[in-house]
């Protein structure tokens, strides 16, 4: 069984839509010429009425109005069969009407059919000519065209309902009435004007054919479906021809994005698609690189963060070891300060997993108990409690630029203090480890309304050393360290700044590392202001 691909998809609903469009167009168009060929005919029928329209202009001239033919149905007949001679065409007579067009004949019951050389035509004209015998030209439908009956059939050409005459009628000015002629429905008719110097004076109207119901002029109506139905087919092909290139062209990013699906899914976290032009497709891509660059980074850094717990653990557990063994071996014999050593190992591996676990959750497994509160009283706070080691390692703790937003009027936020709390002390254990001794780290406050939702700003720069710009984007992730022999000389775990982002995103805010002016680092932590 053929499998449905998105790309036969596609085209199948294009061809579906395709085939349909195709049948409501010859539905329609075939619907339109059935319904339209009678107001057609009625077009040309009375386009080549002409003659007869100057007749009638000729009449209103010498009468003035149209009184004459109203009130004499048999003078709106002899204006139809008159020639400008004023001779009749009718019985007796077989002259072609003033101005009508070649080969128009009439047909006289004494005499046979009348035109050029037909009995009953103009001296002159050889009996040879009356052989010919032309249709009228009045009537267009091959139907229409009946030939003049013989000599021995009496009776007006004009009572014939197949014939023009029994649709062709006289209307005044206003096209709203009916002059001379049969009844005619107005709001179908076929007009010309009549006009007598420069102006309308009335309308020669003409009813279209109601059906066309004739051999004839079903043959006609055939003929050109067929015509419709060849060009809506040609078009069809050439439509599918070109929606299954555009399908192909149009779906081939998505193939690739296939492709590169199934890479990923093996394993190949590398894999990239090429990226053309910028509509959804091409936005799609660029998605989706990003998704697996970012996926390849992510088990780079499952790797390094393995590898790095695995190093951590092993220094505590090491020590340890060595203890035991040297205790084991008579070497050491167990006292107050051997059980030091070991309790202090034990502490130091507690931290290590206890960092690890907030790092990973902090926020989440213990939920935060957000109440309005002054994170820079907080701040000030730990900063208290941390100014002897900041003295003991003789770096400089400025606090001068929180006193303005200090105090019962400071800015409030929905926080936890505790956590805030341990976000400041992290920071400044970072501090301490990094800056050189002779260094300072400066505090500072303000209020942010750059964006819809005000926010509070707490700085924090110190100075040398600094990280370099490529280290800048991985300061907050575990277990990194710019300087790793120093960090773990004093205990770190790499672990601090890890722990401080996902607090302070816990709150809503966002943490943000850069070179401080004072030659340093420069940590900034954003916290929205509470409405």
């Amino acid at each position: 069984m053929l499998r449905l691909t998105f790309q036969r998809k596609v085209f199948l609903a294009l061809a579906a839509l395709l085939v349909a469009l195709l049948l409501i167009f010859v539905g329609l168009s075939r619907f339109g010429l059935q319904r339209n060929l009678g107001a057609y005919v009625a077009e040309i029928e009375l386009s080549r009425m002409d003659w007869l329209a100057r007749r009638l202009e000729q009449i209103y001239a010498e009468k003035g109005s149209w009184e004459a033919l109203r009130s004499d149905p048999n003078a709106w007949h002899a204006a139809q069969m008159h020639d400008a001679a004023g001779g009749r065409h009718g019985p007796g007579a077989g002259t072609r009407p003033p101005g009508g067009p070649p080969g128009f004949a009439y047909w006289s019951p004494r005499g046979g059919a009348g035109g050029p050389g037909g009995p009953g035509g103009r001296p002159g004209e050889g009996p040879g000519d009356s052989a010919m015998r032309p249709a009228p030209q009045l009537d267009v439908l091959p139907e229409r065209y009946a030939p003049p009956p013989p000599p021995d059939d009496a009776g007006d050409p004009r009572a014939r309902s197949d014939l023009v005459y029994a649709r062709l009628g006289l209307l005044d000015a206003s096209a709203r009435t009916q002059i001379a002629g049969p009844t005619l429905a107005l709001q179908s008719v076929v007009k010309m004007p009549l006009s007598h110097d420069g102006v309308t004076v009335g309308w020669l109207a003409i009813a279209p054919l109601q059906s066309a119901q004739g051999a004839a002029d079903r043959a006609f109506v055939a003929q050109q479906s067929r015509f419709v139905a060849f060009s809506g087919i040609a078009g069809l092909a050439l439509a599918l021809l070109i929606s299954w290139w555009l399908a192909r062209r149009w779906l081939a990013p998505v193939r690739q994005l296939v492709h590169a699906a199934q890479e990923v899914a093996q394993g190949r976290l590398q894999t990239q698609v090429p990226v053309r032009g910028s509509d959804e497709i091409a936005v799609l891509s660029q998605t989706f690189n990003a998704m697996a660059l970012r996926l390849h980074d992510a088990a780079h850094s499952r790797e390094r963060w393995l590898a790095d717990v695995a190093h951590e653990l092993r220094t505590p557990l090491a020590a340890m070891r060595a203890e035991i063994e040297a205790l084991q071996d008579g070497v050491r014999s167990f006292d107050v300060h051997t059980a030091g050593r070991l309790h202090g190992q034990v502490m130091r591996l507690g931290q290590l997993v206890d960092d690890l676990r907030q790092s990973m959750d902090a926020g989440q497994s213990q939920p935060l108990q957000l109440t309005p509160m002054q994170p820079v009283d907080v701040l000030l706070e730990a900063a208290t409690l941390v100014g002897e080691r900041f003295a003991q390692a003789r770096i400089a703790l400025g606090t001068a630029g929180l006193q303005a937003l200090a105090g019962t009027q400071g800015p409030r936020v929905h926080g936890d203090a505790a956590r805030l709390h341990q976000v400041f002390a992290n920071l400044f254990e970072n501090t301490l480890r990094y800056t050189h001794a002779g260094g300072r780290l400066a505090l500072a406050a303000r209020i942010d309304r750059s964006t819809n939702d005000a926010a509070l700003v707490l700085t924090f720069d110190d100075t040398e050393p600094a990280p370099t710009p490529q280290e800048m984007p991985s300061l907050f992730d575990r277990f990194y360290r710019a300087e790793v022999s120093r960090s773990r000389a004093h205990g770190g775990s790499g672990l601090g700044l890890a722990i401080c982002k996902a607090l302070v995103q816990a709150h809503g805010g966002r943490i943000a590392a850069q070179a401080s002016p004072l030659g340093g680092l420069r940590i900034s932590v954003s916290l929205p202001l509470s409405s």
